[in-house]
């Protein structure tokens, strides 16, 4: 397959490269209109308690949606509730605000208990109809917070939010950090590979397989768009993959084809080989990256299972570039590539570096796990949140919403409400009095369903991830009365008990998955078992720094205003996706390293010296594609989204662990202490491994080919 794949690119690679052109286009223009399509998904899991009875109260009783004006003074601490010039603009924004076609209710702000907080502020609530399309709301909406905004003089500040603004403000976020964190990224990036390449246009190579790889990353999601709903963070999750894999790919491809290049100057010749050994390696890597993030459709939430999909699609998409772009790129401009130099082609310090841990590897082995296990520790504290405004940038209008909102009206739990269903409820007055009575309940709401069901509304004390709210949910719940809960809380708690339920089931498939590729590669059992503890080391402690760091306020103002002080969770969607998405990386620098590792093999050498040359080749490479992986990730933090700040740290420190205290130190020590027996298997594996699995294949009989050792054959 990848031969036949490199000789198209060789023969016809105008029409390679005109393909790809055109789906570079059709992605960067068709799939532009994704960020119309994208909405907040959060913890939502169907089926559920929570969702179940979510989707029967909006039938029942659609609860409207609601947005918050608060005037403040722009002198702090200033009491503006005697201001008669503030009361008589807001009087007539009041009745301005009714009279919005679409608006439901607009209480007068003077006239309503505790709508004025400390006195140092002035919240007025728009509430809209009820049934009303979206279309329409978005036009009432619009309207009122253009009249809420003129009630702002210099002495008086407005500032809109809550309710659909919050999804709004989180969208547009989105799609500002993604455009801002490719900006910032792409220069950066080829700067540094003209470096590693010493020239441009092999610079630019896998600048333009990460572009196509954006682009065909919009063009999937959109696609995915039509079929099953779509986070705010999916674009910016899948264009980190899709610009950090499609560089990892073709610095390892172009790598490869300079080696070759110093061995022959027959350039369809080069791009051949490098199909056939590096081209190779990526086919297998980006396999096993797939089939990683594939685990995610195993859960049945709506995001985690649209970002499996989507992020698997991106990943393929990557691979299939680069065994077809690249090569007829190759193909077309190779000649203009200068060969590597003796100097860079044998990496002697990565080399002596592998030796120096290959001679000592119990002491390496001890302190590198010791270290990443006690980085790790955090995790055992992990809290987990649906999320709200606090994701969103301290700059945001809503964000300043809820932080006033907090501050001036100390009295308001910070969590939402939880909604009881209670079936014949209205023939229950003694259980809905309980209901409203149980400890933790600060406020409670009771209306009456044409079903003859009634629904409550309780909110709880402390915030939505408590254990007063998730306290509440279960002690209903573990009644039995006929009750049924919805609401932010109910909707964590059932998303949690779904990570549980479903988490061996997506390990299996991911740990089986990973297994029989790893050993069709490899040909042994304890190498695909050694590749999974190593993994698990750097992602625990990846996932305990960002527990320290983002949960428990360790340095978090360093990633801006918004996060200073720590959030006190980490949003529900962010470790799952973090664990899939740095397992299938782990994953990938490992098939960089065996790849040469089992080609030294296959030429004769012994088992440690075979971890030696595979780290002298590969280390430069693995550096390399690490830091601009690194970069990449590092970019989407300059954006103001917590959730994205969370994931783009947990990546970049899990991309630097392995790259560097895994692959260059932790692996080479547990092989050089496996030796030989790192490659056994049981006989019948042997036997099955010598059917399926990848082999020696036959070169061309050129003097480079005869110089190359160990080639593996055609998959």
């Amino acid at each position: 397959m990848l031969r036949h794949a490199a000789e198209l690119a060789i023969r016809r690679p105008r029409t390679v490269i005109t393909v790809w052109a055109l789906v570079l286009v059709v992605g960067l223009g068709l799939g532009g209109a994704v960020f119309g399509r994208l909405g907040g998904l959060g913890a939502n899991v169907p089926g559920s308690e929570s969702q179940v009875t979510a989707d029967r109260l909006n039938k029942l009783d659609p609860n409207p949606d609601t947005i918050d004006g608060l005037v403040t003074s722009t002198t702090a601490g200033r009491v503006i509730t005697a201001d008669t010039g503030l009361r008589s603009r807001v009087a007539a924004a009041v009745a301005d605000l009714r009279a919005i076609p679409g608006v439901a209710q607009v209480p007068d702000p003077y006239q309503t208990p505790g709508a004025t907080g400390d006195g140092q502020v002035v919240a007025i609530p728009v509430t809209f109809a009820g049934g009303i399309s979206s279309d329409a709301e978005d036009v009432a909406s619009r309207a009122a917070q253009d009249r809420l905004h003129a009630i702002a003089t210099p002495d008086f500040q407005v500032r809109v939010g809550g309710g659909p603004l919050v999804g709004d403000a989180l969208n547009q976020t989105a799609q500002s950090d993604a455009g801002q964190a490719e900006m910032i990224s792409l220069p950066i990036v080829l700067l540094l590979l003209v470096v590693v390449f010493g020239g441009l246009l092999a610079a630019s190579l896998p600048l333009v397989l990460a572009l196509c790889g954006v682009a065909s990353t919009l063009l999937v999601l959109y696609g995915f768009s039509f079929a099953t709903d779509l986070s705010v963070y999916s674009v910016q999750i899948t264009t980190m993959l899709g610009l950090g894999l499609g560089v990892d790919y073709a610095l390892l491809m172009v790598t490869r084809f300079k080696q070759e290049r110093a061995a022959t100057p027959d350039i369809a010749d080069c791009v051949r080989r490098t199909v056939s050994a590096a081209g190779r390696t990526v086919f297998f890597s980006g396999l096993t990256v797939a089939v990683s993030l594939v685990g995610l459709v195993v859960y049945p939430a709506p995001f985690l299972r649209s970002m499996g999909l989507a992020a698997t699609a991106v990943v393929a998409v990557d691979m299939l570039a680069a065994v077809t772009l690249l090569p007829a790129l190759l193909a077309k401009f190779g000649h203009r590539i200068k060969p590597a130099s003796a100097r860079r082609s044998e990496g002697r310090w990565f080399g002596r570096f592998a030796a120096g841990v290959v001679r000592r590897p119990v002491p390496v082995l001890v302190v590198i796990a010791v270290g990443l296990l006690t980085v790790a520790t955090p995790v055992t504290a992990l809290t987990l949140t649906p999320g709200d405004a606090r994701e969103l940038p301290a700059s945001s209008e809503s964000r300043q919403v809820y932080d006033l909102s907090v501050a001036h009206f100390p009295g308001r739990s910070a969590a939402t409400p939880l909604y009881v269903l209670v079936q014949n409820g209205a023939a229950r007055p003694d259980y809905l009095a309980h209901l409203r009575a149980l400890p933790g309940v600060v406020d409670s709401a009771q209306k009456a369903l044409p079903d003859g069901s009634a629904v409550l509304e309780l909110t709880p004390a402390g915030t939505v991830n408590g254990k007063v709210a998730t306290g509440l949910v279960q002690t209903i719940r573990d009644e039995r009365q006929g009750a049924s809960v919805t609401g932010d809380s109910a909707h964590l708690v059932d998303f949690r008990r779904m990570l549980v339920d479903r988490l061996p089931y997506a390990t299996a498939v991911v740990l089986l998955s990973v297994f029989v590729l790893l050993f069709l590669f490899t040909g042994s059992v304890l190498i695909p078992l050694k590749a999974v503890l190593t993994n698990l080391l750097s992602i625990g402690a990846a996932l305990g720094a960002m527990v320290w760091v983002f949960q428990q306020g360790h340095f978090a103002g360093l990633f801006g205003s918004g996060v200073k002080g720590g959030l006190g969770a980490l949003d529900v969607t962010v470790p799952p996706l973090l664990i899939a998405v740095a397992f299938g990386l782990s994953m990938d620098y490992e098939i960089f390293i065996l790849g040469r590792i089992r080609e030294a093999r296959l030429a004769g050498e012994d088992a440690r010296s075979a971890v030696v040359t595979g780290v002298r080749h590969t280390g430069r490479v693995v550096t390399c594609a690490a830091a601009l992986l690194m970069i990449v990730f590092a970019c989407f933090m300059t954006g103001g989204a917590a959730p994205i700040l969370e994931f783009g740290f947990g990546l970049t420190l899990a991309v630097l662990i392995d790259a560097t205290l895994v692959r260059m130190m932790l692996v080479p020590a547990v092989l050089a202490l496996l030796g030989e027996g790192a490659w056994w298997a049981p006989r019948a594996l042997r036997g099955v491994h010598a059917r399926f699995g990848v082999a020696e294949a036959p070169e061309p009989a050129t003097e480079a080919g005869t110089a190359a050792a160990g080639r593996l054959q055609e998959v």
